[in-house]
Parts: structure tokens; sequence; C-alpha cells
């Protein structure tokens, strides 16, 4: 997403106070920037981990899960929506 600013005679940079907050990021030395997701994702995620971690879920099926669910959010991508959403179901 782009952001519109604005410079002032003085040289100083105006950045609309409406502007959506954009996402964190994280930067990985070998894989490199990251961008987290929101924190009731990161719970859903923390959550998913925990139950597949103490047994309550095999961890396979956790792992189906959290990448069905990651990949049901994807905006971008249509076609990765769609089999996002049929891993979910799964």
């Amino acid at each position: 997403m782009a952001r519109t600013t604005t410079t002032a005679s003085n040289g100083r940079t105006h950045v609309p106070a409406n502007r959506e907050q954009l996402p964190p990021h994280i930067t990985v030395p070998v894989i490199g920037t990251l961008t987290l997701p929101s924190p009731d994702r990161l719970v859903f995620y923390g959550v998913l981990g925990a139950l597949g971690a103490l047994g309550v879920i095999e961890w396979p099926v956790a792992l189906v899960v959290g990448f069905g669910h990651y990949l049901s959010e994807q905006r971008r991508f249509p076609a990765l929506r769609q089999a996002g959403l049929a891993a979910e179901a799964a």
C-alpha cells in the first residue's frame, strides 16, 4: 500500500494521521524481512502449537490446520486461498 506524504515549505514531511497501521516486520539474517501476523492470528497459531505440543492433537494435524488457515487468509493469490480453504476443511 502506498502512503501519501506531503512536504511543507520548511522541509518537514507530513504523514496523514488517518493512515492505516503498518504490520510489524522482523528482519531475519538468512531469510530476509518477514511480516508478523496480527495479534489475534498469533494467538490462534500459539494455541494451535500448544495443542500440538501437548498431544491434544497430533502435530501433523496442527501443521495442516495452521498452514490451511494461513493460506485461506491470502488475498493476493485466489488459487492459494481456495487451496487453503480446502486444507482447513480437511
